[in-house]
Order: C-alpha cells, then sequence, then structure tokens
C-alpha cells in the first residue's frame, strides 16, 4: 500500500476531500520526522506502535576488497516496533 493509497482510503471513509487528507497524512509524517531528528524522541501511537531511535554503536570493519580495517562511526537509526496489541491482530488472537 503506498501513500496514494492510503489517502484514498481515507478519502473513501471520511468522506474528506483527497487534497485535506494528503495534508494532514504528509504534516503526520513531518512530525514524526521532526520529533526524530530535531528532538531526539521517540513516537508512541497506542494501540499501533512506536517509531524509536536505535543508537548503533562505533565499530571497526573489514573492507574484504582492499584489505583494510574501516571504522564505522557511532549514528542512529530509525524503527517501528508495532504494539502488542496490533502484533495479536496479525497473529488473529
Amino acid at each position: 500500500m503506498t501513500k496514494a493509497d492510503i489517502i484514498s482510503e481515507i478519502t473513501e471513509q471520511t468522506g474528506l476531500q483527497k487534497k485535506e487528507v494528503a495534508i494532514v497524512i504528509e504534516s503526520f509524517m513531518e512530525t514524526v520526522k521532526k520529533c526524530m531528528l530535531e528532538k531526539k524522541e521517540n513516537v508512541y501511537l497506542r494501540g499501533f506502535g512506536s517509531f524509536i531511535i536505535k543508537h548503533r554503536a562505533a565499530k571497526t570493519a573489514r573492507d574484504i576488497g582492499k584489505n583494510t580495517t574501516i571504522t564505522i562511526a557511532a549514528h542512529d537509526l530509525p524503527s517501528f516496533k508495532p504494539a502488542k496489541a496490533f502484533v495479536d491482530e496479525m497473529k488473529g488472537e
């Protein structure tokens, strides 16, 4: 399902115009990104899941092609963790 499919589905369910729904969806995504990038905060949506920041420590790795050792700097990655209720629904429980 793409963003356009989500917008169409919400339009059908609510009767709102596609432009209005698209603005809300874009605003939601920008807010989540802003919280994670600028404020370094996790975003929790009860019953759905959490957008969390995972920290990766610095490490050394091998570049097999050049036969050298490289250092990978510490960095943060965005991740999504579904809520237990959501996982249970997917399992059919």
